[in-house]
């Protein structure tokens, strides 16, 4: 006996809503209906430990027939079913998740249920986003009598009863006609459904199978061919991150880091992931061996795949990582989690910050244990991806921060390579701080005056040319207690630990020197004075006549030149040009200005310094023909 019913709700608007803009892609239809046929096997597994009328000792199974030829698709499965009463609960009402109800149910009773994936009860309704007709045939286990329920989602239902041979429930839809300008595929195609079922549902721990015919050839010339109809089943079930680790392969590894990231390179290292407690969840990480093309570009593909109790939801899951980590690859299948209502995007919840703070644990320990261990690998990685990992200097909380810094490698005027560690245990006696040079390239540091001084005194002085390297060390930070110091900013006192009576005697030397050649310092400040703010004595020069520094808080010409590349406009930055006192430049020019202040050839000699100034750090000359110009007059003088 047939009857007709409306649905419980807001019936046809919701159901207009749910089917046009509840999902992003019409293919998710399919990942729905298995993640509920997966629930229903669950389901009798679980009740059929306690009672017979339910267990089954037939295959757990989900299948998958599709008709071209009557343009439907059939979702079998032969779990739970549902009696009746079930069906108008659960398909009658809009957002009622019969699995949700289940869970609740076997949590209140402390029954230790299974962890089950529907939480909505709206996946199914998906079917409507891919076909005109809906049927359901379903049978409750431990009832004699099914159920039949149909729909065109026009805000009824008809419900009636039927006969099904066993129990279980049968989904059928009348397919839409495929339309590539509505994103809609022939979901009765063998090749379509396989696709899809690779993708979302690869993991699912029952059997998804198919039958599937080919014509084969016949063996000789002539014969007729041979039609074959077999059993085929789409998914693997075997989920890696699932097994022992000691029983995966590294061939495996190479195959699954492949299989998620799309490189050819094989990983080079993988960290598992395991969450317990409140919530569980585990996982699989790599670590790429080399960088993508894309790393910095802001439409980079990153994130990690996120599953939930095998089924894939996301291909970039964002927020289980910060960005600074957004090169690292991988899976997370979490036994529960708090979706959105479509499962495409991830509610802000403490599971999430648990996982994505568990990640930056990981993947942190096991770049520290890259360092330790495998040293040569890990500089190769970090010239990859220390710049990325540097960005969390700028992210990432206190300790991460910290943890960062413990792994970061520079080079130095001692060392190709060297960590923070390493370099404070090789400080001399006397030494307060951690002296770093930034700039362009490593060539263009390596040859900077600024490090006469430094080198003299034996003092170490650290690299950094990475762009990021400019933002997160102007916020003054310290490793081990000790501050870094850029030698290319504020006045510099390598003195700090000499002798007083030394200490004095320079100082007095230093004061007479500026007396002498005040006048001339004036003078060249007022002929540069549309490019530097101050000109001064040097303490840090010993060989070169003369450098460019900042004052203290200003920016410098690396951030000046980031911040305009990101569309910034800033205002021009005057720095200090300062003057050796002791070279032979400085001398032959304060003869010139005690014989002639006026002397036409100042200012050319003023322009000249400035220019070798901005060329010793690597920099561009304001005005190239210019700067020709002189040395070439200089040249014919």
């Amino acid at each position: 006996m047939s009857s007709r019913h409306e649905f419980q709700a807001e019936v046809k608007q919701l159901l207009d809503l749910m089917i046009h803009s509840l999902y992003s892609h019409k293919e998710v239809f399919l990942r729905e209906l298995v993640s509920n046929a997966s629930d229903a096997l669950d389901r009798r597994r679980f009740e059929g430990l306690t009672n017979e009328e339910v267990a089954t000792d037939a295959e757990l199974v989900i299948r998958l027939e599709p008709n071209r030829a009557e343009r439907t698709l059939t979702i079998h499965d032969n779990g739970i079913g549902m009696s009746r009463d079930e069906v108008v609960e659960n398909l009658g009402t809009i957002a009622r998740s019969g699995t949700k109800e289940f869970v609740k149910a076997a949590k209140a009773a402390q029954d230790g249920g299974p962890d089950l994936i529907g939480q909505f009860g709206v996946g199914f309704y998906s079917s409507f986003m891919v076909a005109d007709e809906v049927t359901v045939v379903t049978r409750r286990a431990g009832e004699e009598r099914g159920t039949r329920w149909s729909s065109t989602a026009d805000g009824s239902y008809e419900i009636g009863d039927a006969d099904r041979d066993s129990a279980g429930t049968s989904i059928v839809l009348k397919l839409k006609e495929a339309s590539e300008d509505e994103g809609l595929e022939d979901f009765a195609d063998e090749y379509a459904l396989r696709r899809v079922i690779k993708k979302y549902s690869d993991f699912v721990s029952y059997p998804i199978k198919m039958e599937v015919t080919r014509t084969r050839p016949g063996e000789n010339e002539g014969d007729a061919p041979t039609i074959e109809t077999n059993d085929e089943q789409l998914n693997s079930q075997t989920a890696i991150w699932a097994r022992p680790k000691d029983e995966v392969t590294a061939e495996e590894h190479e195959q699954f880091y492949r299989h998620i990231a799309h490189d050819w390179s094989a990983p080079a290292s993988h960290v598992s992931l395991r969450i317990e407690g409140t919530f569980e969840a585990q996982g699989l990480l790599y670590i790429p061996s080399q960088a993508p093309f894309d790393l910095y570009h802001p439409e980079m593909k990153r994130g990690i795949q996120l599953y939930v109790r095998r089924v894939f939801i996301m291909d970039e899951a964002k927020e289980l990582a910060p960005s600074w980590l957004r090169f690292v690859k991988g899976v997370v299948d979490a036994q529960d989690l708090d979706l959105n209502v479509s499962r495409e995007m991830l509610q802000q919840s403490r599971q999430i910050r648990a996982i994505r703070k568990q990640i930056v644990k990981k993947i942190l320990d096991e770049l520290q244990r890259l360092l330790k261990d495998e040293r040569e690998k890990y500089t190769e990685l970090w010239g990859h991806f220390g710049p990325v990992v540097k960005e969390g200097l700028l992210q990432g909380d206190e300790k991460d921060q910290g943890r960062i810094l413990d792994i970061t490698l520079a080079p130095s005027t001692k060392e190709a390579s060297t960590t923070l560690a390493e370099y404070v245990e090789r400080m001399p006696e006397g030494q307060e701080a951690i002296y770093y040079l930034v700039g362009p390239n490593l060539d263009a540091v390596k040859r900077s005056p600024h490090l006469e001084a430094f080198a003299a005194k034996g003092y170490e002085v650290l690299f950094f040319t990475d762009n990021i390297d400019e933002i997160w060390l102007e916020r003054a930070p310290s490793f081990q207690e000790k501050k870094f110091v850029s030698i290319g900013h504020g006045e510099v006192d390598l003195d700090a630990g000499a002798d007083e009576t030394e200490k004095a005697e320079k100082e007095e030397a230093r004061k007479s020197q500026e007396k002498e050649l005040s006048g001339l310092l004036t003078k060249l400040r007022a002929h540069l004075q549309e490019d530097v703010k101050e000109v001064r004595l040097s303490t840090r020069l010993t060989s070169s006549p003369v450098c460019l520094v900042g004052d203290e808080g200003d920016m410098s010409p690396q951030l000046e030149k980031l911040m305009g590349q990101l569309g910034k406009e800033v205002p021009k930055v005057k720095r200090i040009l300062e003057l050796n006192p002791d070279h032979a430049v400085t001398s032959r020019l304060q003869t010139m200005f005690a014989e002639n202040e006026g002397d036409d050839r100042l200012e050319d000699y003023a322009h000249l310094l400035y220019g070798q100034a901005v060329l010793a750090e690597g920099g561009q000359l304001p005005d190239p023909a210019r700067f020709g110009n002189l040395v070439a007059k200089l040249m014919t003088t």
